[in-house]
């Protein structure tokens, strides 16, 4: 063993990196929602420094400029990589940050001392990756002489370009910097006399990405200096547990593990080799579910953004099953099993039980009337192809929309036969129906976080005045539900049952233009989240916040705890107009909207 000890739980993991940082100088703080806040246009959080971006360009932090926490993320791109030994759409990223305090000696010295000190990874077993440079940035020698300095010998250290060691901006704009990432070496023989941390033939394992932030990313493409330098490092901390117990994948850790093993007591089949594809999604794709669907209840699964990404985990765990011979709804059951083991460290999942079992059962139910005779059709098509031939557009489009199979679904199906679909014909057919396919969200798919410009921040104000002009027209049971926002429009998610009369809606565009007319000082204020609910602010997920909050306040009008970024005076808005009001999903309305 590299630790020489039999196991290394999650917990006691968790609990010596905090315990590091701590000793450190580092603040600790709470895992943020799956669903960024912050104006972000990526769907899900995909990393820990999505709750911070306000913080990494310049945003004063309630628990100061060192941070450390772990943080629940999704990320949907590796979707159809799961099933191998490291690839998850859900993970835990162990994360600390430098907010314009230390930089690159400190953090590589801080990862090299807890790798090595606490861990007790042997200095031969790592790798490191480093930015070599390009036409636009210098090559980052500091790094590379840090780690030498280190004990890190010269044909450990690997220099590549911005493909692999520079990060972001997470979006079209925003932080971004080099990086330097650090590697398990298996023992494995190499694959080439190039083989490297680069070529992913497994004989290295990337197990933390030390981020140094120093620019960032602007509209136009060019790059600025950010007002400050910022460290961003994450370690996924189901990979980490398998590299320090010798584990062949992180399926074999105490976080997964028991799910296989209720999977075994389901099927009544060992995992193994035969199985193990199937195995690995469905506890990979139900731990997702259950995390998603109990993330303070708000998505269900649908036909659009989150909420299509969480249909197709579930439908596409339901075939696996399928393939396994179980025919009956056995994802409470898993989902039961994902919160036994999470619910100490996220309470939420206890608190929402109820809800994801409940969704499970409905979808279930939905999907299952048409999965058997929509295999069959599939089938049928797939038979009627000849070798070299694809499955043509109309006939994913027909899958989608009769049977309710997502198009990665269809592409699933016809690969494993050997055949490929017609994806330009199935966009083409499905035109008319764009916002509500995966294709027709793809820029969002791919996506980070809004642009930070001064029109962004100031439709982030509209939302928050939006929702107190709801609440003042319909009710105090309205509450957020989401929210998108890029620098051409709001998009806003909230809770209500039925459409909106024209009446309604020219109230709630008079309140917020009646705000705008009347030229209020926005005003920030840091205080506990108890003080914060005292002074009437409201709050999307209460349960998810740190200690210490900021509250937003437009007196008269709104009182939110949020992070930001905001306008300074509501006159910036200049004026509000509702493009559109529709349904979002049952129960939940939406919102598009414009200022200026």
């Amino acid at each position: 063993m590299v630790t020489g000890r039999e196991v290394y739980t999650s917990t006691e993991l968790r609990t010596k990196y905090l315990n590091f940082f701590l000793d450190k100088g580092h603040k600790v703080i709470t895992s943020a929602s799956l669903f960024p806040e912050n104006d972000p246009s990526v769907l899900f959080t995909t990393a820990g420094m999505h709750p911070l971006v306000p913080y990494l360009l310049g945003e004063k932090h309630p628990f100061g400029k060192r941070l450390v926490d772990y943080q629940k993320c999704i990320r949907t791109g590796d979707i159809d990589e799961v099933g191998d030994a490291t690839h998850l759409t859900y993970f835990e990223m162990l994360g600390n940050w430098s907010l314009g305090d230390y930089f690159k000696k400190e953090s590589i010295t801080m990862s090299y001392e807890f790798l090595t000190s606490v861990l007790k990874i042997p200095i031969d077993k790592i790798a490191v990756t480093v930015f070599e440079g390009d036409d636009q940035f210098a090559k980052d020698i500091e790094s590379y002489e840090l780690w030498r300095s280190l004990g890190i010998k010269e044909e450990q250290i690997y220099f590549y370009g911005k493909n692999e060691n520079w990060w972001g901006p997470a979006g079209q704009t925003g932080p971004c910097g080099p990086d330097t990432e650090i590697f398990y070496d298996t023992g494995k023989e190499k694959c080439s006399e190039t083989c490297g941390p680069s070529c992913g033939c497994g004989k290295f394992i990337e197990i933390w990405n030390n981020v140094f932030m120093e620019y960032n990313k602007l509209p136009d493409g060019s790059y600025i200096y950010l007002k400050q330098k910022n460290v961003d490092t994450g370690m996924g901390l189901e990979r980490i547990l398998a590299v320090i117990n010798e584990k062949e994948s992180v399926y074999e850790t105490d976080v997964l593990k028991p799910i296989v093993s209720k999977i075994e007591s389901i099927t009544g089949s060992p995992y193994n080799v035969k199985n193990e594809r199937e195995y690995r999604i469905i506890c990979d794709h139900m731990r997702a579910i259950t995390f998603i669907l109990g993330d303070y209840k708000a998505i269900v699964p649908s036909n659009s953004e989150q909420g299509y990404i969480l249909r197709r985990l579930i439908r596409r765990t339901i075939r696996m099953f399928k393939k396994l011979g179980i025919m009956e709804n056995k994802l409470p059951e898993i989902a039961d099993t994902v919160i036994e083991l999470n619910e100490a460290v996220y309470p939420e999942l206890t608190v929402n039980k109820s809800f994801i079992r409940e969704q499970l059962i409905k979808e279930f139910t939905l999907f299952n009337k048409t999965l058997d005779s929509g295999l069959k059709i599939a089938e049928k098509y797939i038979n009627q192809l000849s070798e070299g031939e694809i499955l043509s557009g109309e006939s994913a489009f027909k899958l989608y929309d009769t049977f309710g199979f997502p198009i990665e679904f269809t592409q699933e199906i016809a690969k494993e036969n050997g055949f490929e679909v017609d994806l330009k014909g199935f966009r083409k057919s499905f035109s008319e129906h764009q916002e509500k396919s995966r294709t027709g969200a793809e820029g969002r798919f791919k996506g980070g976080l809004a642009d930070n410009s001064e029109q962004t921040a100031k439709l982030h104000t509209a939302t928050h005045l939006l929702n107190g002009a709801l609440r003042k027209v319909l009710g105090d049971s309205v509450y957020q539900k989401g929210s998108n926002i890029n620098a051409e429009r709001l998009r806003f998610d909230f809770s209500f049952d039925r459409k909106l009369t024209a009446e309604e809606l020219d109230k709630v565009s008079a309140i917020v233009n009646e705000a705008i007319q009347k030229r209020i000082d926005i005003k920030c204020e840091e205080t506990t989240v108890q003080e914060a609910k005292e002074q009437g602010a409201i709050g999307v997920f209460d349960s998810k916040y740190s200690d210490i909050v900021k509250v937003y306040t437009i007196e008269g009008y709104s009182k939110e705890i949020c992070g930001g970024p905001h306008a300074v005076n509501t006159s910036e808005l200049k004026q509000f107009r509702i493009l559109k009001e529709e349904s979002s999903s049952a129960g939940v309305r939406r919102i598009k909207a414009v200022i200026g």
